[in-house]
């Protein structure tokens, strides 16, 4: 069984944030892993908006995988509801509304995820930059059974300092992905297990712990995917451990037929 993350084994510094407004990296929770706010700011309903929260859910994602307890937020105006119907299309876990919420409880630390050259609150601030969604009408990408994860690979897999641009290259490039995996996560599944590899886990966190780096974490399954010296149960092991980072049901067909 591979170790809890919170072990010795795996005591590591916290995870690291560029701070928009400095340049500088600052903690994303605290050494005593007091609680952490994420404040999401959407204003409305659109792809750019979309990113945002989801750059918020992977960051939430990240605390809660290094033991910080974390309280998610979401404050703009305008289009709530739909924003948030897409947003769970997505696969983002719900953040309260700031609208709805009194002082709260008390948190250490406040990390606010904005779009570029949007709102400016006061605190470390967490820049995601645009995307232009091209020819993508985002209904169809989100139901009329699309699969909503290709969506959400396409918005992960550049960095979130990069623009996007959602073409019909992006959105192959992911399903093919992510057809792949998962196709292969089934396969190896029919393996005995076997735990994540230490030097592997390492590369992943260190990855996902240098400013929410997704692409580096995306490098390291694909080196996971063709190393002829890791058993097929450690890679298993070791996509279902990252997914819960990724949010991509990367699971999903298992026991499907061979």
């Amino acid at each position: 069984m591979a170790a809890d993350d919170r072990s010795p084994a795996y005591a590591r510094p916290v995870l690291r944030i560029i701070d928009a407004r400095t340049g500088e990296p600052v903690d994303a929770s605290t050494a005593r892993r007091g609680l952490t706010r994420v404040e999401a700011h959407a204003p409305g309903l659109d792809v750019t908006a979309l990113r945002v929260l989801l750059v918020a859910d992977v960051l939430v994602r990240a605390l809660e995988l290094g033991g910080t307890p974390v309280w998610g937020l979401l404050s703009g105006e305008g289009e709530r509801a739909e924003l948030r119907t897409a947003a769970a299309a997505l696969g983002i876990r719900p953040f309260e509304d700031r609208r709805d919420v009194g002082a709260g409880p008390v948190e250490r630390q406040v990390l606010h995820v904005v779009g570029e050259g949007g709102v400016a609150p006061d605190g470390v601030r967490v820049a995601v930059a645009p995307v232009d969604p091209g020819p993508v009408d985002l209904g169809e990408a989100l139901g009329g059974g699309a699969d909503p994860a290709v969506l959400r690979l396409a918005l992960l897999a550049p960095h979130r300092s990069r623009p996007v641009r959602l073409d019909a290259a992006a959105l192959d490039e992911a399903r093919d992905t992510l057809a792949r995996w998962r196709r292969a996560v089934a396969a190896w599944a029919r393996r005995p297990s076997r735990p994540v590899p230490e030097e592997v886990r390492e590369q992943l966190r260190t990855a996902w712990e240098d400013d929410l780096d997704v692409p580096s974490v995306l490098r390291v399954l694909r080196r996971v995917e063709t190393d002829p010296d890791l058993p097929e149960g450690a890679r298993f092991e070791t996509y279902a451990y990252t997914d819960r980072l990724l949010g991509l049901d990367l699971t999903r067909d298992l026991g499907s037929p061979a």
